[in-house]
């Protein structure tokens, strides 16, 4: 079985999503690319019931490679990523992560930009955009979230959920982890009353703070 160990990956990853309020039932999914393959969740599988080999491999095309399964209706938004999304850093794009959390999908009807609560925004980016609303599963749902990806490594999908990428399924976790968070927290402070933001300049000091934090 080609891409036996990221095939799993995937699977675990999509579990993981269920189990931390990311998604519920079988939306959202997540990918992972190793060279000009891609392995992705299918369309419509119970994550606790997957297994490596339900995993669908495809092209960057989109054309099928390997497994039985149809990959997920977001396809079209994972290739766009791959084939068209930079990191600011240059860094490989390799996963990809979409979700359906709770907290970011209320604020994609409220604003067009996460407003610069917390400096944890820069995990993605100066900030991180809204992008406007498309069906899903659709070439034009891509192009409006290429749009909003711009110079950023996640943003939102108005009324819909959210996108994060990185270089593996770790980063590109994490990312969806933190802009979960920083919706919740300004939900909460904006139910409370009227949050202090912090500057542009200060969000833009943390990003280049954050290219060398960690071991």
């Amino acid at each position: 079985m080609i891409l036996a160990e990221e095939r799993a990956e995937v699977c675990a990853y999509a579990r993981r999503m269920t189990t931390d309020g990311l998604v519920v039932g079988t939306s959202g999914n997540v990918s992972v690319r190793v060279g000009d393959r891609v392995a992705v969740t299918p369309t419509g599988v119970d994550y606790e019931k997957l297994t490596a080999a339900d995993i669908p491999v495809v092209a960057l095309d989109g054309s099928p490679v390997d497994g039985e399964l149809k990959p997920t209706s977001e396809l079209p938004m994972h290739l766009t990523v791959y084939n068209e999304a930079a990191d600011p850093d240059g860094k490989p794009v390799t996963a990809v992560v979409h979700t359906h959390s709770v907290y970011a999908t209320a604020v994609s009807t409220l604003v067009n930009e996460v407003p610069p609560i917390h400096y944890m925004l820069a995990a993605i980016g100066p900030t991180a955009r809204v992008a406007r609303y498309a069906t899903y599963g659709t070439e034009r749902l891509a192009k409006a979230m290429l749009e909003a990806l711009d110079e950023r490594r996640g943003c939102l999908l108005a009324n819909h959920g959210t996108i994060t990428y990185g270089d593996g399924l770790g980063a590109a976790y994490h990312r969806a982890q933190q802009l979960e968070w920083v919706c919740q927290l300004w939900l909460l402070a904006r139910s409370a009353g009227s949050p202090s933001l912090l500057p542009p300049a200060e969000i833009e000091h943390v990003v280049e703070k954050l290219r060398g934090y960690g071991q």
